[in-house]
C-alpha cells in the first residue's frame, strides 16, 4: 500500500484470471465458503465509513463478484478475494511471497506492521498451515470493521493490535519472529519515525536467526527515498563483531524493471535476512552466553529458515546468501509482473552514496 497500478493479465500456479483495477493478481488454489454478490451487498457499508484516522471504504471489483478493494483515506490499501485466500493482487505482496517461499520453510512466526485488510496474513495462513501471526495497525476502528467484513484467521492463527508500529517493535523480545513486514503507510508515504535506522535495528534484534525483514518503500524518480532507506537498512543489517570480524548484510532490493530505471512512481520490497549466527556482541533470546565465535552458525546458510544446529561453526558469505539464489530470481522474473532482484554489487551501485536516516536523537 499505496499499489502502482497494472493492466497486465494474472497467470501463476495454475490460476488465470483478469487482472485486478489496481495490479495484476496471483492466485493459489484456496477456497473458503462463496461469498454470493447479495451477500456482499448485505456484508459491506455503502460508501465511505469512519475509523480513528478518518474514513475507509470497500469497492467491489465489477468484473469478479467476490474481490474487492480496500479503501483507507481514499487510497487502496488491500485487495482481497473474499473465496480464495491464496490470492494476491498487489505485485510486491506477490514479491513478498516470492522471498519467503527462498528463505524458508514451514509454519512461521510472522509480524505485520500495518494491517489495513490483511490480505498477506490471510495468503500466508492458507500457505503455511500452523503459522501465527500478528497484525499491527494504529486504528483501532479500522481493525474491528477488518475483522467482521473479511472473515479473518482467529487468534492465535491471527491476532490484530492497536498500536503504534514502532513501539511494538521496540517491546518485542528478542529472536521471535520469522518474518516482519513493514507495510505503513499515512496517505502516500510512510511516517517518518518507521523508516530511521533506530527502527531496522529493531527489526533485526525482533528476527530469529535466518529471519527476514520486508519493507515496502513507495517511491518515485529519482528514488532518493529507496536509496536511502536501502542504505539505512543494510546498515542496520551489517554484522560487527568484536573480534574484528564484519558480516556483510544479506539485503536485496526487488522492483518492476520501470521502477529501477527511474520511469515512474512505484512499490519498491527491499528485504534483509539476519544470518543465521548470534554474534559474541549481542544477547541470545535465552540470555544464555552466546558463542565466543562471532561467526558461528546455527544453519547452514543455504538451508531455508530455522535448521537443526551444527556442531561445525561456518561463516556466511554474501555468496550464500539465500538472496542470492537463482531459484528466486527466476521465481520473480516469472512473476505476472515480472521483477528484478538487485544484490551484491549491483546493490551496491544502486544505493550510490545515499546515507542512512539517522533519527535525530541518535545522532
Amino acid at each position: 500500500m499505496p499499489p502502482a497500478r497494472s493492466s497486465r493479465a494474472n497467470k501463476r500456479r495454475g490460476g488465470s484470471t483478469r487482472a485486478a483495477p489496481t495490479a495484476s493478481g496471483t492466485r493459489t488454489a484456496h477456497s473458503n465458503t462463496k461469498a454470493t454478490p447479495s451477500g456482499l451487498e448485505s456484508r459491506f457499508p455503502t460508501g465511505p465509513v469512519p475509523i480513528n484516522t478518518g474514513n475507509c471504504e470497500v469497492i467491489r471489483d465489477r468484473d469478479h463478484s467476490n474481490r474487492v478493494t480496500l479503501m483507507v483515506g481514499g487510497v487502496p490499501s488491500s485487495y482481497l478475494d473474499l473465496n480464495d485466500p491464496g490470492f494476491l493482487a498487489f505485485e510486491y505482496m506477490q514479491q513478498m511471497a516470492a522471498v519467503v517461499d527462498a528463505v524458508t520453510h514451514g509454519p512461521l512466526k510472522i509480524l505485520h506492521l500495518g494491517a489495513a485488510g490483511c490480505a498477506l496474513a490471510r495468503y500466508w495462513d492458507a500457505e503455511r498451515p500452523g503459522s501465527r501471526q500478528l497484525a499491527v495497525d494504529i486504528d483501532a476502528r479500522l481493525n474491528e470493521r477488518v475483522r467482521a467484513w473479511f472473515d479473518l484467521p482467529r487468534a492465535p492463527r491471527l491476532r490484530l493490535r492497536a498500536a503504534d508500529a514502532a513501539e511494538v517493535l521496540r517491546t518485542t523480545r528478542a529472536n521471535t519472529y520469522d518474518v516482519i513486514v513493514r507495510d505503513v503507510f499515512s496517505g502516500a508515504v510512510t511516517p517518518e519515525h518507521l523508516i530511521g535506522l533506530d527502527v531496522a535495528e529493531a527489526a533485526r534484534a525482533a528476527l530469529a536467526p535466518g529471519g527476514v525483514y520486508l519493507v515496502n518503500c513507495g517511491d518515485r524518480p529519482p528514488l532518493t527515498l529507496a536509496r536511502r532507506e536501502l542504505a539505512t537498512i543494510t546498515r542496520a543489517f551489517t554484522t560487527h563483531a568484536p573480534s574484528g570480524h564484519t558480516l556483510p548484510a544479506h539485503a536485496a532490493l526487488i522492483a518492476e524493471p520501470g521502477i529501477l530505471k527511474g520511469r515512474r512512481y512505484g512499490n519498491l520490497v527491499i528485504a534483509a535476512v539476519k544470518p543465521p549466527v548470534i554474534p559474541d556482541d549481542e544477547p541470545s533470546s535465552s540470555g544464555s552466553t552466546p558463542s565466543s565465535n562471532p561467526l558461528a552458525m546455527s544453519t547452514s546458510a543455504t538451508a531455508p529458515g530455522p535448521a537443526p544446529s551444527s556442531s561445525t561453526p561456518t561463516q556466511l558469505t554474501l555468496a550464500e546468501s539465500p538472496l542470492t539464489s537463482p531459484a528466486l530470481a527466476r521465481a520473480l522474473r516469472a512473476l505476472p509482473v515480472p521483477a528484478h532482484i538487485l544484490t551484491g554489487t549491483e546493490l551496491t551501485r544502486f544505493a550510490g552514496t545515499a546515507a542512512p536516516l539517522i533519527p535525530p536523537h541518535n545522532r
